[in-house]
């Protein structure tokens, strides 16, 4: 049988896309959608199930944008060559690492954010703290110490535009081109000076195992495009979430649940992550429907986090529920390296710290999501005192 197509309105799926996700999975949950040129799985059971055959849902995607762009990493590898590459950044990415080196250096850079933040009365929680706070984890983790915050966050929110480019605006790919130089530059720099590189690095590590360069900077590239713009909008998300609702906020506040749980079900309810990619490598059939081998697929993080038949009452904010089911660091071998770091930076630096120094903050005004692909707040004023 052949997929349903449905139409969506890109403007208002960019602007809020749980209200046609709900749709999709409640008429259409598996279907082709023309104006992304690709067939949409919406239901957390077909998404955990059909990531895990990657023999069919394959990350390697030869003309891809990512791999256009950004270089083939492992993300866009499948098996053992996926594999290789993850084992040679994991000492780098290990709970063990993150745990005995990266947590004390992320406390501190975060200390010195907020510090910066004493005199204000308002800021730009976005702009002000949770980019900041994102992009210092970021440059100790990659070993990119050479890079400002605002040029990682710049060069993050580039390639995360271009990768997301299906449209091909000549203006994305272009900003997306001139981040990834920027990035090539400084792992130049930081490689000729190799007594400023941290031996703890993602840099040090890949190089200490031999990969080859090419395949260096674009996994680098890769933890850059992953590791900024989903924590920074998951850290103001989050706190956007608990300033809404404050009974939830007082039951951390009581040692009822945690800031982690809190940082959890955020990125269940509002998936900074929405959407990964795959190349059906092989004609396929699931429940009665046809997939042609060599089109695109897209399974759909953010609604299946959404999906009714996993979470009781999905779309509410509940950080007492058990997100065991949550899709938001994915379900198979591809499972976000980086895990350990985002609920270490998260979950234990930036909201217990953020809350701690400015026990009365509160939100100016509601604030502006933005993205289906990734979403996140757009800016978002608070007072801080």
């Amino acid at each position: 049988m052949s997929l349903p197509t449905v139409d969506i309105d890109l403007v208002a799926f960019t602007a809020d896309p749980y209200p046609i996700l709900a749709e999709l999975r409640k008429h259409t949950p598996i279907c082709f959608v023309p104006q992304l040129q690709a067939t949409l799985l919406t239901q957390h059971d077909d998404i955990f199930t059909c990531e895990k055959l990657v023999d069919i849902f394959s990350s390697d995607q030869p003309g891809g944008l990512m791999n256009e762009l950004m270089g083939k990493n492992m993300m866009r590898k499948d098996g053992d060559a996926h594999l290789l590459e993850r084992r040679q950044a994991q000492p780098a990415l290990s709970p063990r690492t993150v745990k005995s080196v990266w947590k004390s250096l992320c406390e501190r850079a975060t200390s010195d954010v907020l510090d910066g933040l004493e005199n204000q009365d308002t800021c730009d929680l976005v702009r002000d703290y949770a980019m900041p706070v994102s992009a210092h984890a970021l440059r100790f983790i990659t070993g990119l110490t050479n890079m400002s915050p605002e040029q990682l966050d710049n060069s993050s929110q580039a390639m995360i535009d271009g990768i997301a480019n299906y449209a091909g605006d000549p203006l994305i790919q272009q900003r997306c081109e001139q981040g990834t130089q920027l990035i090539d530059d400084c792992i130049d720099d930081m490689l000729k000076a190799d007594t400023l590189l941290s031996e703890h690095s993602m840099l040090a590590a890949l190089m200490r195992a031999q990969q080859p360069l090419e395949s260096v900077r674009a996994n680098i590239k890769l933890a850059i495009s992953g590791g900024q713009n989903e924590p920074r909008d998951a850290i103001a998300g989050a706190t956007w979430a608990l300033l809404s609702h404050r009974d939830q906020l007082d039951n951390i506040l009581n040692h009822g649940s945690t800031w982690l749980h809190a940082f959890e079900e955020y990125a269940r309810w509002i998936s900074p992550i929405g959407m990964s990619p795959r190349r059906i490598a092989k004609d396929f059939n699931h429940k009665g429907f046809h997939i042609q081998a060599e089109s695109r697929a897209f399974l759909m993080f953010g609604s299946g986090n959404r999906d009714e038949s996993v979470f009781e009452q999905a779309d509410q904010f509940d950080i007492t529920r058990s997100n065991s089911k949550s899709l938001s660091f994915g379900a198979g071998p591809h499972f976000c390296a980086g895990a350990a770091t985002s609920r270490m930076l998260i979950g234990g630096v930036a909201l217990p710290m953020l809350f701690d120094r400015f026990p009365n903050i509160q939100l100016l005004e509601e604030p502006v999501f933005s993205g289906w692909a990734f979403r996140g707040p757009v800016t978002m004023p608070v007072k801080l005192k």
